[in-house]
């Protein structure tokens, strides 16, 4: 299994529309994330940072991220969520979500 922990700066103009759209996350888009082997995710929010963290129980991480980006009820989603957010300034060049290193673990 691989945990991940991912930063995006939400706009704070969108704060409370942000906060209702994922009360109510589309059920397929909800489906896809499962069938791609994404566990125990949650999003939280610390003023406007937005702080993502998942499992991945599958083999193939880079794989089943590119499948949910090329389903079309998962583009549809952005569609509506990615205008709300902008990369944070450490973020790479074309990383919309910026991966966090692990630096300590407790099961």
């Amino acid at each position: 299994m691989r945990r991940v922990a991912q930063v995006i700066r939400l706009r704070p103009e969108h704060a409370a529309e942000y906060e209702r759209v994922h009360a109510e996350v589309w059920p397929t888009v909800l489906a896809t994330l499962r069938r791609h082997h994404v566990r125990n995710y949650s999003i939280f929010r610390h003023g406007d940072l937005l702080f993502s963290y998942l499992e991945h129980t599958g083999d193939d991480y880079e794989a089943d991220m590119a499948a949910i980006a090329a389903d079309p009820e998962t583009q549809r989603w952005w569609q509506v969520t990615d205008p709300m957010q902008e990369p944070v300034p450490e973020a790479a060049e074309g990383e919309w979500w910026h991966m966090l290193p692990e630096v300590f673990h407790l099961d």
